[in-house]
């Protein structure tokens, strides 16, 4: 797998969605201990907690929790899920931040978004802030 600074290194990423993402990372930093590692303007942050790290998301975009899991082959991945009947709710696409997705809707209505990391980019060139 390719490393990648605009991703964390952790394999499964929950994605949580809150109200305020400034005051949502604030509070988790410093009532768990998680680091904010990036920061995408006032609507997405990455946190890190040893090897693990959690997604933070503007409820109003993202209205529920998800998963984020890191794979080595997308597509790949992808078709074992569309054959087991995952619902594909967005197929296979590169994306400026280094990384080929797709989401899935699991039999529980989950969504999962499964990542290969293609390139290693710097977060700034795609309005990031590392900190």
């Amino acid at each position: 797998m390719i490393a990648n600074r605009s991703v964390p290194s952790a394999t499964v990423i929950p994605v949580l969605p809150y109200e305020d993402i400034v005051r949502a990372s604030a509070w988790l930093c410093r009532a768990f201990g998680f680091t904010e590692r990036l920061r995408i303007g006032d609507h997405r942050a990455q946190l890190v907690y040893g090897d693990g790290a959690v997604i933070l998301t503007d409820r109003a975009s993202e209205g529920r929790a998800a998963l984020l899991v890191r794979v080595d082959d997308a597509d790949r991945h992808h078709d074992q899920a569309r054959k087991a009947g995952a619902r594909i709710l967005q197929p296979p696409a590169d994306h400026p931040y280094g990384e080929r997705q797709y989401t899935a809707e699991d039999l529980g209505g989950h969504v999962w978004t499964f990542s290969e990391s293609i390139a290693d980019v710097d977060p700034a060139s795609w309005g990031g802030t590392l900190r």
